[in-house]
């Protein structure tokens, strides 16, 4: 099974020419101006999936768009 990670992704997108649909920022990197999507979880979901199953108790931190939506920081 193919696994391609976010910034993978994006180098994908950029070659879609003008129909890539995120032009205005950089994706798939943490920068001033990138597109900025982020879950801070407190532990590795990889290890403990749980930790998906119950946000409101394991998401320090959730930003969408650049607007942060919860921060236990």
């Amino acid at each position: 099974m193919l696994k391609i990670a976010t910034s993978q992704n994006a180098e994908l997108l950029e070659l879609s020419g003008p129909r890539h649909p995120y032009r205005e920022g950089p994706l798939g990197v943490i920068a001033d101006g990138a597109y900025a999507d982020l879950i801070l979880v407190d532990g590795n979901p990889l290890q403990d999936l749980d930790l998906i199953a119950d946000p409101d108790a394991n998401f320090d931190l959730i930003m969408k768009d650049g607007v942060i939506y919860k921060n236990r920081l």
